[in-house]
């Protein structure tokens, strides 16, 4: 892929400590979504360029010398190595003219099946692709151990690059037969693939022994012995119903529309029509008196019978269908063969569990294809709400083990950029559950221009709504807030000093509103930061934020007065950073790149998760990106999740995920966390009196992604919450106190939280009772 993509070699080395690539002189180096391919894509991009590989001549050298087609002049002595060189390369130059040479397909059969670990390979990939293994790009200024060594390899492996022998130079020129090669290769995943259940039931179906193909009266076992041939007494009265099956084959034998004949030592009947063929197939000779119309050669009678037996049958080995048919093995291979290449069977690895090569008729695989196929269908039907519940937390990295470093939170920050959170939620509870130590981090990567936040609207006097942004993405998601922007005076005179000066700080901006009250001027400013027209280059003032007390000094303070904590910080416009491009976004690009994020977030996206996020538009802005992401094979359209309608769009990855099983976890998240689908993709449970909702400071409790409990300040309300896990939300429940450090619980369902069976498991994790109600004491 890389050559492919500049046009010239790419050097490669690797090992088991790591791969090496050297890449020409280009500012362009490739990021991680270059070197990592997709599972579909492996096998193809392998057989492609296999070919190239110093690889594919040695084993093809090795090939040719087990199949005796490089002999030695004299017997007894060895050939030099060069020698096999130079003649398996003569070899290569004529066989790559022959894409089906036996040789050839051997080589590539080695190589895939037994040199290269491909399933695994596919299987890490997939893993990739699904977020189970998380890829971590990092810049170095020096090599580390593993990267020294590799150096060190790579020196020595690329010294004498220009003595490649003559058989791995012409390798390159290569020709296949890639149907040919399938055939060898890919019908062995068969195995795998073909459905057990629904295989045994073919079976069945196609030697008439379910109940709805069982024959019936005269007629139905006449048409049993001409689809099935010839049965014994035993083998008819299992395959017919309400029938008298004595009876009905002595009116069969008296019209002569079946005959006795004698296969493998005992009796069985057959239809009349069949007497040549049997006769000329089996060496079964017919009874006297049938009509010489049915005695008549027939152009293959051998391939009949055997062909016969393949279509009423499932996967069999030759020696299964010359026991039955009473012939020698041998025959039976020669008839499969020419059965073959009349593209009637086909060979291969077909039942599950199987250890040898099989045959199977074409219609019968075909036929076991789309059964097993709607098999797997069934398995994919649309999972419950419960399932998207499951899902969400996982896929966003909710872990009781968060990890730490910089590279987890931009991670983080890239699937929640543009998530309109309260800012107390998100310092408290959704950073601390996907990371150990964020805020230093993300005060780090702010003052080095990494990241930006933005406010997103008010809530209340002591918090409010804001997002996070990578800065060079923020043109591209950035949507102004909806509402008339404050207008006042001081608002004006902020916004005109940071328009003209630029980034300031507080001190500046004071001085520049004229003085006074530093509260009413540090009011006006919050006020255009939750209005979503100014931010600061760090989020120190964010988090004093929620702690400050509004000050109302009276008078003129000294300048040189130290200000609020919630002014530290240099503050700028929001647009300043928006315009900050060469060229403005148009609405085509911001739409794609705010279906990617969606995509990035959600996983799986859907009307009602668009309709949560506020974007301007809704569904219909997004739906015209989502459709061409399925076109070209990017994301994947179904019926997921039920009754999210049909409209639903996934990266292949989250489909796989979001149907694994039941993992009997408890879950507590912040209502307005992204990561909670209540709310959001979910409709709330239905309940009598109050109202439950996606409010700061209330937390829903999810076990295995069904809700069933919420908790409003000091009131816990459940949902069918099984006895049987009330330790598990309790000591969940604990860990939230943890985080919170203050956690009272006055009342559960209504009733004095210390009354109820779950309040009695509290007691034993931690709470205490109090004044009122229980109160966690860690």
């Amino acid at each position: 892929r890389l050559r492919e993509r500049y046009g010239t070699d790419v050097d490669v080395i690797w090992s088991d400590d790591g791969i090496a690539f050297r890449f020409p002189d280009t500012d362009d180096i490739p990021g991680t979504e270059d070197l990592i391919p997709d599972p579909e894509e492996l096998e193809p991009l392998l057989t492609e360029h296999l070919a190239d590989s110093a690889m594919f001549a040695a084993r093809f050298r090795e090939a040719a010398g087990r199949a005796l087609l490089l002999p030695r002049r004299r017997p007894g002595q060895r050939t030099p190595l060069w020698l096999q060189r130079r003649r398996a390369a003569d070899l290569l130059s004529v066989a790559r003219q022959f894409g089906s040479f036996p040789i050839i397909l051997e080589t590539y059969r080695e190589i895939l099946q037994d040199d290269f670990d491909v399933p695994s390979l596919r299987e890490v990939l997939s893993d990739i692709r699904a977020r189970k293994i998380r890829i971590a790009e990092i810049s170095t200024e020096s090599p580390t151990p593993f990267a020294s060594s590799l150096l060190f390899a790579f020196v020595a492996a690329y010294l004498y690059e220009g003595d490649t022998p003559l058989a791995e130079r012409r390798a390159a020129a290569l020709t296949l037969d890639r149907e040919m090669l399938r055939e060898l290769l890919g019908e062995g995943e068969l195995r795998d693939l073909l459905d057990a259940d629904q295989l045994a039931t073919l079976e069945l179906e196609l030697q008439r022994l379910t109940e709805e193909r069982q024959a019936r009266g005269t007629d139905g076992i006449a048409d049993l012995l001409r689809f099935l041939g010839p049965l014994s007494t035993d083998d008819i009265e299992l395959r017919t119903k309400e029938t008298d099956v004595a009876a009905a084959l002595g009116e069969l034998g008296d019209s002569r529309r079946v005959i006795e004949v004698t296969m493998k030592g005992e009796h069985r009947w057959a239809a009349v029509e069949d007497a040549g063929r049997l006769r000329d197939a089996l060496g079964t000779q017919p009874p006297a008196g049938v009509a010489h119309v049915f005695l008549e050669p027939v152009d293959d009678p051998l391939g009949d019978v055997v062909g016969r037996y393949a279509r009423t049958h499932g996967p069999f080995t030759v020696e299964a269908a010359a026991s039955s048919l009473g012939l020698p093995v041998g025959v039976v291979a020669t008839a499969l063969r020419r059965l073959d290449e009349q593209r009637r069977v086909v060979q291969g690895a077909f039942r599950p569990g199987g250890v040898d090569l099989e045959w199977i008729d074409s219609d019968v695989l075909r036929t076991l294809k789309r059964r097993s196929l709607s098999a797997l269908r069934s398995e994919i039907e649309p999972v419950t709400g419960d399932a998207l519940g499951r899902f969400l937390p996982v896929w966003q990295g909710v872990t009781d083990e968060p990890p730490t470093g910089r590279g987890p939170l931009l991670e983080l920050v890239r699937r929640l950029q543009g998530a309109e959170i309260p800012a107390s939620v998100l310092l408290g509870d959704v950073l601390p559950i996907r990371h150990r130590d964020p805020e230093s981090v993300l005060d780090q990567l702010m003052i080095e221009g990494e990241l930006v936040w933005a406010g997103r609207g008010t809530l209340g006097a002591r918090d409010g709504k804001l997002a996070l942004y990578f800065r060079d993405q923020l043109p591209l998601l950035w949507v102004p807030p909806v509402g008339e922007p404050p207008d006042d005076d001081l608002h004006r005179a902020i916004r005109d000093h940071l328009d003209q000066r630029g980034a300031s700080f507080f001190k500046a901006i004071y001085l520049a509103c004229g003085g006074g009250d530093v509260g009413a001027v540090l009011d006006a400013l919050w006020d255009l930061v939750w209005a979503g027209e100014v931010t600061n280059d760090t989020f120190a003032p964010v988090r004093a934020f929620g702690r400050a007390r509004r000050s109302k000094s009276s008078g003129r303070p000294s300048v040189a007065a130290r200000f609020p904590a919630h002014s530290a910080g240099r503050w700028s416009l929001v647009k300043d950073l928006v315009d900050d491009v060469i060229e403005p976004p148009s609405g085509t690009q911001q739409a794609t790149a705010w279906t990617h994020q969606l995509l990035d977030r959600h996983g799986i996206v859907t009307r009602q998760s668009v309709a949560a996020e506020g974007l301007p538009g809704g569904f219909t802005s997004v739906y015209p990106v989502l459709q061409h992401l399925e076109e070209t094979g990017r994301a994947r359209r179904g019926y997921f999740i039920e009754r999210l309608g049909g409209a639903q769009f996934a990266l292949p990855g989250a489909v796989d995920r979001v149907r694994s099983g039941p993992q009997d976890t408890i879950t507590i998240l912040a209502s307005t966390d992204p990561a909670n689908p209540y709310g959001a993709a979910l409709d709330w449970p239905a309940i009598d009196d109050g109202r439950i909702g996606r409010i700061a400071g209330t937390y829903v409790i999810l076990a295995d992604g069904h809700l069933v409990g919420f908790l409003d300040k000091r009131r816990l309300r459940t949902f069918d919450l099984d006895v049987d896990r009330n330790t598990m939300v309790a000591s969940a429940i604990a860990r939230l106190g943890d985080r919170s450090r203050t956690l009272r619980i006055e009342s559960i369902d209504g009733l004095p939280a210390s009354q109820t069976p779950l309040g009695r498991v509290l007691g034993e994790v931690g709470f205490a009772p109090a004044l009122r109600g229980l109160s966690y004491r860690s």
